[in-house]
């Protein structure tokens, strides 16, 4: 009984997140870098946050930039 509650709530867990856009991911994904920096030490804490400025379109940016196919050398 209790698997079947376990599957149940992981698959409506899984179609809620199926229809997420992906600005929607990178924000859940920055919060919960966020809120691992809070547990490290304060020392550690400035420099885990410095990534955190970067917005969305900043990364999609850089991101297509990366995966922007390159043109052929010809090493001859």
């Amino acid at each position: 009984m209790k698997t079947k509650l376990v599957l149940v709530v992981l698959a409506v867990v899984l179609s809620g997140t199926a229809g997420c856009s992906n600005k929607a991911v990178y924000q859940n994904l920055q919060l919960n870098k966020k809120q691992e920096c809070r547990r490290l030490p304060v020392t550690e804490y400035d420099d885990c946050m410095r990534g955190m400025e970067q917005s969305y379109e900043e990364y999609e940016r850089q991101r297509k930039q990366a995966t922007k196919p390159q043109p052929a050398r010809n090493g001859g």
